[in-house]
């Protein structure tokens, strides 16, 4: 993974990047947030490390231009003394996380961990080619996506690897996808799953009955794919703000 970390206190960057060094992380240091732009246009990182703080532009402002260039990059915010209202203001802008200086590296490195996990997306749909447009789709945004269109190896799907999210097919066949939704459920309580169908009418009533059992929500085909990019977005950044707050 590529981390930029960026503050003007240049003892502070080469402390993180020699840290992030001996784990096993590449490092790329910039000064302030003109820098950080910069580096993000010439090779977009897997996550940002930035002060609040710093001559030029505030990190809060750099982020904001990071996200017009990949409103994916999860940004972390670093401040000693950050008011109340700088810090709702750069999570309103869409910072993962605002931290206290000194930062707390057990956190961070428990952040890095899951982001590398938090990539997998898992298609249960019996269609190959929406599976086949989707997992182009999805690939291009950095997700990996695996495609299952047998029900009843979900389960198995999901034991062999994290899974961000599953979007699952309402219809499989002879298989109502219900079915598959409360076995998933039922061992992974909190796990996000999107239905999909197309058929909006017909299915009115599992429709229902899924968001009753849990499903995360509904997509209708055709959809926009940038509608099923926004859920996995959210998603990943619930998930991630979750590690943040209860570590």
């Amino acid at each position: 993974m590529k981390i930029l970390v960026v503050d003007d206190d240049r003892r502070i960057v080469k402390t993180t990047c020699d840290i992030l060094k001996l784990k096993g992380y590449e490092s790329v240091a910039a000064y302030t947030g003109e820098e950080a732009l910069e580096a993000v246009k010439s090779a977009v990182p897997d996550c940002v490390l930035m002060d609040i703080k710093m001559p030029g532009i505030s990190g809060v402002e750099a982020m904001k231009k990071i996200h017009e260039t990949d409103p994916a990059v999860p940004v972390v915010l670093i401040s000693a003394y950050a008011t109340e209202e700088v810090m709702a203001d750069a999570r309103q802008a869409g910072a993962y996380a605002v931290m206290n200086k000194p930062m707390n590296f057990q956190l961070i490195l428990s952040l890095f961990s899951l982001l590398r996990k938090e990539e997998s997306i898992l298609v249960v749909d019996n269609d190959p080619v929406f599976c086949k447009t989707l997992r182009e789709i999805l690939a291009l945004r950095g997700y990996r996506v695996e495609t299952e269109n047998t029900p009843q190896k979900v389960l198995d799907d999901l034991e062999k690897s994290y899974k961000l999210v599953i979007v699952l097919d309402l219809r499989l066949d002879d298989v109502n996808g219900l079915a598959v939704l409360r076995q998933v459920r039922a061992k992974y309580p909190s796990k996000p799953v999107v239905l999909v169908t197309g058929y909006r009418h017909e299915m009115s009533e599992s429709i229902e009955k899924g968001l009753e059992i849990g499903a995360y929500t509904v997509l209708y085909k055709p959809f926009e794919t940038e509608e099923l990019v926004g859920l996995l977005e959210n998603i990943r950044r619930m998930k991630l703000q979750n590690v943040l707050i209860s570590t």
